[in-house]
């Protein structure tokens, strides 16, 4: 599969499209991600996968990200939240999941995956934070901007900045303890990556699954993709794929899916100083 990509440039057009993930401030959106609707807000169904000690950062982002005009997410009952499904953290059709989990040391704090359907839209993601960075996790503004961030990379948001420096947003790199919020700006990129209105819905905003609620894509698309369909792994993954960028705090690794759509996966890396600590 991989060699068919390569020798049709593939892989190349998606290194265009996918590093570039918001390297301006003036325009962060992640390439075009976004997810379909045919009209704002979303009602988009999260899945509460946080353990008691990210809850409050888990409940403070969803607030934060629901003054967007554009969100209007709401939260499955009850909360899915065993040891074993925050490990797993599965993939739902149409819907986000949050988890946290000791997942160990492999080098990540944060690791926000989405899934394009075959018309490059959104249709399902999850975020996880990486409980075995313990230390790293001590300063409790990190914690608000790790979790923001990740979330906000679900909605198709890049970064602010690469290199580290500050816009006040939980979407730059930086350790500004007035960076663990959207921002302004983040509000006004949403409304603009969401103003033009689709044929269809990619999100499902009930609580029950993947055919209810504001799916309203066409039979074997979008929300309505089952998991042999989108070509996930027995425990509910997605695949890696190949790696297509890496810079000084993220990886970005991008795999293709049976139905023509992409798994798209934002690594947030441990920085230097805590990467060796246990």
């Amino acid at each position: 599969m991989w060699n068919r990509w390569i020798k049709t440039g593939i892989v190349s057009s998606l290194l265009g499209m996918v590093v570039y993930a918001g390297a301006a401030w003036a325009d962060h959106s992640w390439s075009t991600y976004h997810w379909a609707r045919t009209a704002n807000p979303i009602t988009l169904m999260v899945v509460d996968s946080v353990s008691g000690e990210w809850q409050f950062e888990f409940d403070t982002a969803l607030t934060e990200w629901n003054v967007s005009s554009v969100l209007d997410m709401g939260v499955a009952d009850p909360p899915d939240d065993s040891s074993r499904t925050r490990k797993q953290c599965r993939m739902v059709s149409g819907q986000i999941r949050i988890c946290n989990a000791a997942y160990g040391f492999n080098g990540w704090l944060g690791l926000a995956t989405i899934g394009l359907d075959s018309n490059g839209h959104i249709d399902r993601g999850t975020a996880k934070v990486n409980d075995s960075y313990a230390s790293y996790w001590a300063d409790p503004n990190e914690k608000r901007h790790v979790m923001c961030q990740e979330i906000g990379h679900l909605f198709g948001l890049g970064h602010t900045s690469e290199n580290g420096s500050s816009q006040q947003t939980c979407m730059d790199y930086s350790m500004d303890p007035y960076s663990i919020s959207p921002n302004a700006h983040d509000y006004e990129l949403l409304g603009s990556m969401y103003f033009h209105p689709d044929s269809y819905n990619s999100y499902d905003g009930g609580a029950s699954g993947a055919d209810s609620g504001g799916c309203t894509a066409p039979p074997g698309k979008g929300c309505n993709k089952n998991r042999a369909d989108v070509g996930l792994g027995p425990d509910g993954s997605p695949p890696m794929g190949v790696r297509v960028h890496r810079g000084r705090f993220k990886e970005i690794w991008v795999a293709p899916r049976p139905d023509g759509g992409l798994w798209i996966h934002h690594i947030r890396l441990v920085p230097e100083e805590f990467r060796d600590v246990r």
